[in-house]
């Protein structure tokens, strides 16, 4: 046995270091060169898969193969502990960066910008927690969490390796090679003249972009405070409407693609056909256009603060700068006019001073609304019931100015519900409990695209044939209703190169209320047609419309 146990120890003594200089002069040396470069450079490039989809476009990251050989490279000190803490904490935030761009396009259909959106990120955990309930969202919550302390690890662990380093024999010229051609490479890249088609600089590009626009979003900024301020869009009494019902209904997410696209128009051509059939029937005029929307995928908020103050708003940014200032809105304008000025929200579960700070005269949040049905995943309570408890007990026969948000075609779209046709039994909404479980759940819905997409087109057909059924009971002489979609849905839904055009509809039984928007290029009927309109106004524009077309001055 002690003899035994001597040879150990001699070979303990013997060998006991080989492995450490194998891992400064041998093939391990070089086995963590590649191995640790191999791994960042996935890391850095794997977003921009995401983001562009494109993986043989996007290989190579250049600051992998610069900064792994450097850092093994550099002697055991402050100096390389500083520089290892400073570009291990650069490269995973630059990281996460280029996974909140991705996350953003897929959502929004733009870029990510995080002097915008960083305030986003309160309503972003809101959405999931509406789709998909708290639970899942904790557990959504707790794994991206998990996901990037690993990211933070590793990268940690690769720029500040433990014993061994720096590199030495064999492996440190392994790495000054490496670092040579890779640094070249990268300068290269940077003045334009790439050496290789699929290498870029993933972490150096994301900074930049942020940078530049930390820079010019704080130029705009100043620029729309001052056009707030130096050129206003002055309140105007819209004595045409005087006397009137001026009903402002947005349908969410009722994009131009539900209308164009093939996967989505044949659900939604016989409803808007039958809309205006009925319509014609009951001697209800309409006339539809399209507009274009500042917004893609979601933030309706910033939509509907577009169409109300006839400014351009498509950030928070600019809507909280809107909301602060002494800028006036068709509250402003409704209010000068006579009308009392009215806006229903059953999305709104939360405080909302932003209604307050828009003036409206009376506020109706998802609290204010006596809803005794089911909540169907986000959505706090289906569009009939929405419409059909405004009209019961928020409208009488006296002028009003109302903004409706309706939300059934709110992803993620599901259950998916019938159009009652008796109104008179909708009562509290008690009637909808059938439907609480109907249909997939989110979370299995979202697991096939394609079956997202038929919903998406299911829940469009709903809000259209519901507001399209509500026009029969409140359009008359007295009523101009305007139906209009806040945004176009997501790419997953639209793809990639869709236009932000949403459609318009012009309901009244006046037909001479009409008359100013045909002029303009809107065409009688539910279908907008797009060369009518190329390229379509702006939905800023729908504003100055009302002031161009119905202030005493101009009056018809």
């Amino acid at each position: 046995m002690s003899s035994s146990f001597s040879s150990i120890v001699v070979i303990v003594r013997r060998y006991g270091t080989r492995p450490l200089q194998l891992a400064t002069d041998g093939k391990p040396a070089m086995r963590r060169l590649w191995i640790g470069a191999l791994a960042l450079n996935i890391g850095l490039v794997a977003p921009l898969w995401w983001r562009f989809g494109n993986i043989p476009m996007n290989l190579i990251a250049w600051e992998a193969w610069v900064i792994v050989p450097l850092m093994l490279l550099m002697p055991r000190g402050k100096i390389r502990l500083g520089l290892g803490i400073a570009l291990a904490s650069w490269l995973i935030l630059a990281t996460m960066i280029n996974l909140g761009d991705a996350a953003t396009y897929t959502a929004f259909g733009r870029p990510l910008n995080l002097y915008l959106d960083t305030p986003l990120l309160g309503s972003v955990v809101d959405l999931l927690v509406g789709n998909v309930g708290q639970l899942w969202a904790f557990c959504a919550i707790m794994v991206a969490a998990a996901l990037i302390l690993l990211l933070a690890f590793g990268v940690f662990r690769l720029l500040l390796p433990g014993e061994g380093y720096p590199l030495k024999g064999r492996g440190r010229a392994w790495a000054l090679v490496v670092l040579a051609f890779s640094s070249l490479g990268a300068g290269l890249a940077l003045g334009g003249k790439p050496i290789i088609e699929s290498a870029s600089l993933p972490a150096l590009n994301a900074t930049h972009i942020q940078w530049g626009q930390l820079v010019t979003t704080h130029q705009a900024k100043q620029a729309f405070t001052q056009t707030l301020e130096a050129a206003p869009i002055e309140q105007r009494a819209l004595s045409g409407l005087a006397g009137r019902r001026v009903l402002m209904t947005f349908i969410e997410s009722y994009g131009v693609t539900a209308l164009e696209d093939e996967r989505y128009r044949p659900t939604l051509a016989p409803t808007l056909d039958e809309i205006e059939r009925r319509l014609a029937e009951r001697e209800i005029s309409v006339v539809s256009g399209l507009l274009e929307s500042p917004i893609r995928g979601g933030q309706s908020w910033l939509a509907h603060a577009t169409a109300l103050s006839g400014y351009t708003i498509d950030n928070q940014l600019w809507y909280q700068l809107l909301l602060d200032s002494d800028a006036t809105t068709l509250v402003d304008d409704f209010r000068a006019t006579g009308q009392r000025t009215l806006v229903v929200m059953p999305a709104i579960t939360q405080p909302w001073p932003e209604g307050v700070a828009y003036g409206f005269d009376e506020l109706v949040a998802e609290k204010d609304i006596d809803y005794q049905g089911p909540p169907l995943n986000w959505v706090t309570m289906p569009d009939q019931f929405t419409l059909d408890y405004t009209q019961r007990e928020l409208l009488d026969d006296s002028p009003v100015f109302a903004q409706l948000a309706l939300i059934s075609s709110h992803a993620p779209w599901t259950p998916i519900l019938p159009v009652l046709d008796d109104w008179s039994s909708i009562g509290d909404g008690s009637i909808f409990a059938p439907w609480e479980e109907a249909g997939d759940p989110p979370e299995v819905l979202w697991q096939d695209i394609e079956r997202i997409r038929e919903h998406y087109a299911w829940s469009i057909d709903y809000s259209v044939k519901t507001v399209g059924r509500w026009a029969e009971r409140v359009a008359d002489e007295d009523t101009l209703l305007i139906v209009l979609g806040d945004h176009q849905p997501a790419p997953l839904i639209t793809g990639d190169d869709a236009s932000g055009a949403v459609p318009v509809h012009i309901i009244s039984g006046d037909p001479d209320l009409l008359a100013p928007f045909q002029d303009r290029g809107f065409v009688l009927g539910m279908w907008p047609t797009p060369e009518s309109q190329t390229p379509a106004a702006e939905l800023r524009q729908l504003r100055r419309w009302l002031h161009a077309d119905f202030t005493a001055d101009n009056t018809r």
